[in-house]
């Protein structure tokens, strides 16, 4: 039974099976992905091949990036289809022609900035860029800040620190940007998005979210967001209903316009997510949705073996826009 997710003009049919690996292969985690311009879909995974490209039947096209990244986890493609790649395994971010060429590495691979430092890099998350094409960094595990660059990878400036007021971070996750320069921060231990200028002045937030973790702009002026939000991570609220996994469509001031799954937890049924990491949108408007479920399997299912299924047909979801 085909399972339909969201409401009014925002439903969406979950296609199922929709990538088409070559045999032997699978992904694992799918951190991220993201659309260029032809509307070929890359997905950036912690599998042996760390960049697999589909075009939008799921038919599999090529792949590159093997023995390049140490950890995949953010994906940003430009409007000349460069890719900007973040690792938060080796504390870099590379951007990548589309064919795998390595065109600028920002961070020194494998040496870290001291923790909670401010200084760049200690396990950077994603990348976003202004519509002047200076790179936004979130950073990210080891740090709780956004570092501004120019386009060819000087630091402008850093902002943020730990904590829970305005312009502090618990966790930078995520990170994006629309056309009028605003910068959208999923501050995901928070449970909210911060909005702020380009030069890093608080704007506002975005609140009633669980563990925002991916977040795409879906473009335009007046956009709308979709915010992959994760479910509890605790024992304490592991089965407590609607807190997700799920997504979350949002406008452009943050309020609440669909929401689709998440109503009943975790798990591998049809229609429901485990752990949605990385979201992007093709010219039709079907959503692609990175999970990593693997990672996150002893968290939501500390009791349950691991199903084969949740690494090869499980981390990579295509919602159909109905």
């Amino acid at each position: 039974m085909t399972a339909i997710l969201g409401s009014g003009e925002h439903r969406y049919r979950v296609v199922e099976n929709w990538a088409k690996l070559p045999e032997g292969w699978n992904l694992t985690d799918v951190a991220s992905v993201a659309v260029d311009s032809k509307d070929r879909i890359h997905v950036f995974n912690r599998g042996p091949h760390p960049m697999v490209v589909f075009d939008r039947a799921g038919n599999f096209i090529r792949s590159w990036g093997e023995g390049l990244f140490s950890r995949a986890h953010g994906l940003h493609i430009d409007a000349d289809d460069n890719l900007y790649c973040t690792d938060d395994g080796d504390h870099t971010v590379r951007k990548c022609s589309s064919d795998g060429k390595v065109l600028l590495t920002i961070g020194i691979p494998n040496r870290p900035a001291p923790f909670m430092s401010g200084e760049p890099f200690h396990r950077c998350t994603h990348t976003a860029l202004s519509p002047k094409g200076e790179i936004y960094v979130s950073d990210g595990y080891g740090n709780a800040c956004v570092h501004k660059y120019t386009p060819d990878g000087k630091l402008i400036r850093s902002w943020g620190e730990p904590g829970t007021d305005p312009g502090q971070f618990n966790i930078v996750h995520n990170i994006a940007t629309d056309l009028d320069g605003f910068v959208y921060v999923a501050d995901r231990e928070n449970h909210r998005v911060q909005v702020f200028d380009g030069n890093g002045k608080y704007e506002t937030q975005w609140n009633n979210l669980h563990r925002p973790c991916a977040l795409h702009c879906c473009g335009g002026k007046q956009p709308n967001f979709i915010i992959g939000e994760l479910g509890p991570g605790m024992p304490v609220n592991r089965k407590v209903p609607n807190l997700g996994p799920r997504l979350t469509i949002v406008d452009a001031k943050g309020k609440r316009i669909a929401r689709l799954g998440g109503e009943n937890g975790p798990g591998l049924e049809t229609g429901k997510f485990l752990a949605p990491h990385g979201i992007a949108l093709d010219s039709k408007g079907d959503i692609y949705v990175g999970e990593v479920g693997v990672t996150d399997w002893k968290t939501s299912f500390p009791d349950t073996p691991m199903p084969t299924e949740v690494k090869v047909a499980r981390c990579l979801q295509k919602l159909e826009k109905i």
